[in-house]
């Protein structure tokens, strides 16, 4: 998916969950899903996935070194 149908997926359900509607349609789809937590599991699933296009699909992490003088 791309950035941007990724982002209408995430408002989409961010959108059901306040609603406490249950069917969903973004990027040319329609789902039905069973439960809020379903949708909060998508919603979290798809800001994951633009997490990961964003940073290139790259984890990256940063190791910090202190010495202490005595």
């Amino acid at each position: 998916m791309t950035e941007a149908e990724l982002n209408a997926g995430i408002d989409a359900l961010n959108s059901a969950i306040a609603s406490g509607e249950l069917k969903v349609s973004y990027a040319g789809r329609n789902v039905e899903y069973r439960s809020i937590d379903d949708l909060i599991k998508a919603r979290d699933a798809l800001r994951s996935e633009l997490g990961r296009l964003g940073s290139g699909g790259v984890q990256r992490s940063r190791i910090i070194k202190t010495v202490v003088n005595m």
